[in-house]
């Protein structure tokens, strides 16, 4: 595989996993209250939502990566 193509899909995984990661404590911190305000629970499902979008992502360019290489 081109090195600087490996570089930038390592890169862009990192970044999407960090993403992944601060989305996950998030949730965890929302998940642990009583109650969730409307805004609260909208942040809930948005947060869910992109959470598994990063995964998606991360997904992707993994098997990208592999068939590259």
């Amino acid at each position: 595989m081109d090195e600087p193509l490996e570089a930038q899909l390592s890169a862009e995984i990192e970044r999407l996993m960090t993403e992944h990661r601060r989305y996950s404590l998030r949730l965890n911190e929302l998940l642990t209250k009583p109650y969730l305000s409307s805004e609260e629970q909208l942040e809930e499902v948005r947060l869910k939502k992109l959470k598994l979008h990063a995964k998606d992502l991360i997904s992707a360019l993994e098997h990208r990566a592999t068939a590259m290489a």
